[in-house]
């Protein structure tokens, strides 16, 4: 794959950057039926924020095009060979993980209308319906502002100079993959299709990782790339089912329930498969402290916020306390990972825990320091729920920099949670 020549003509609008509704991440089909099972009326808005605000959106994406892309979303749908590979595909050794009714309403379904403005050197851009329709906006939305943001600071290179910047880009990646090959134990995922710097180079990436780390590379969160390359889709569940299932809470005493009706519904949803913990949202802390004792017995956890090793501690004491052998527990850290981090972390818990990364931004949109004043450098864009039935969404997080909401929901959700002083931390992506 020739990447450099397909970047230097897409200045001629070849190629539109989103060509399928399952160029998404694994975990959001996963969660749309299950919204579709459980939640189906829920009125929702999904706003995109930049928590990056040096990084001025509304100066490098032209409008004109940020709607065509958007609008070419509107009229995919899906394939034959897509729907057959969801319907008949065997995921995490189940095979019809998606239901009849929730495929025969998937393939007929357009994404609903968006509603963008420009906003000083940043866009507005909104997406407001049923959860389950407009829910499969937030990759997509994503996707396209990364990979425009890319082909704005690209778009005056040559093709030789772009030859030159791709060749030190797959350098990069290949010695980074190259560093993870010695490491004992090792189970590594692709996590980058929400920041990455373009479907093609993450396209690459996958198959450079399962070129250079054989089994060590377990699949991609991409459900298109997994279809072609004929590797595992990996995911399982997000903040954003707590988030609502929180904002629609009636009280403080069903807030406190929230996320535990979450993952309540999520057993049931998936017959006891797919059981990994996401407990950040409000924080770790707080929510094992209070967690039923049947959670104990799920299969793992994943990391996705503050000190990742705190984490990972804070939870295998938990286990031991509920009487469950943490070496029999996975532990998936997905948080801000590199090289070093991975090895670091794989030295302090492997043989402790069953350790697996899912590696993101930083695979999939490592271009720091390859162009002038460092204009490919990733950043932190996020396309998140604000709104559920009219009531504000809220996410505290394991770091406060993290934290998105109204401050006296803000303020209300901690005093549910009991959530103490907590540390900050920079937001790497």
């Amino acid at each position: 794959m020739d990447i450099a020549t397909r970047v230097y003509n897409h200045k001629w609008k070849i190629d539109p950057i989103v060509r399928s509704l399952i160029d998404t991440d694994f975990y959001k089909l996963l969660m749309c039926q299950s919204v579709f099972r459980n939640k189906a009326d829920t009125e929702v808005t999904f706003s995109l924020i930049n928590r990056s605000t040096s990084v001025p959106l509304a100066h490098l994406v032209d409008e004109g095009e940020l709607r065509e892309q958007l609008d070419h979303i509107r009229s995919l749908s899906l394939t034959r060979g897509e729907s057959t590979w969801l319907r008949g595909n065997t995921f995490y050794g189940k095979r019809q993980m998606f239901r009849p009714d929730f495929m025969e309403w998937f393939e007929g379904l357009r994404l609903p209308a968006y509603h963008l403005e420009r906003k000083g050197d940043q866009y507005e851009l909104t997406f407001e319906g049923k959860w389950h329709e407009v829910m499969l906006w937030e990759i997509s939305a994503l996707a396209v502002l990364m990979e425009l943001r890319s082909r704005a600071v690209l778009k005056d290179m040559g093709r030789f100079e772009l030859q030159i910047l791709y060749a030190r880009a797959m350098t990069r990646v290949w010695e980074k993959i190259e560093r993870l090959r010695d490491i004992e134990g090792l189970s590594i995922a692709d996590f980058g299709t929400r920041r990455r710097h373009g479907f093609l180079w993450q396209d690459w990436c996958v198959q450079a990782m399962r070129e250079g780390l054989g089994s060590k590379f377990t699949g991609t969160s991409n459900c298109l790339i997994a279809m072609r390359r004929e590797v595992e889709a990996i995911g399982t569940n997000a903040h954003e089912l707590p988030m609502i299932y929180s904002a629609l809470a009636a009280d403080d005493a069903a807030l406190a329930r929230a996320p535990y009706d979450v993952l309540s519904d999520w057993h049931d949803e998936h017959e006891g498969n797919l059981r990994i913990i996401l407990p950040d949202t409000y924080g770790t802390k707080g929510f094992l402290e209070h967690a039923p004792d049947w959670l104990a017995g799920w299969t793992g956890i994943r990391i996705d916020s503050g000190d990742p090793a705190a984490g990972a501690e804070v939870a295998i004491k938990w286990w031991q306390e509920r009487g469950e052998d943490p070496r029999e527990k996975r532990v998936i850290f997905s948080d801000g990972l590199d090289v070093d981090k991975i090895a670091e972390l794989q030295r302090q818990f492997f043989g402790r825990t069953k350790v697996s990364f899912g590696w993101g931004t930083l695979l999939t949109n490592d271009f720091r320091g390859l162009v002038p004043d460092d204009g490919l450098a990733p950043f932190s864009l996020v396309c998140k729920a604000v709104s559920a039935n009219g009531r504000p969404t809220v996410k505290l997080s394991d770091n406060p920099n993290k934290a998105m909401g109204p401050a006296a929901e803000i303020a209300r959700y901690k005093r549910v949670f009991n959530v103490g002083d907590q540390e900050h931390m920079d937001v790497i992506v």
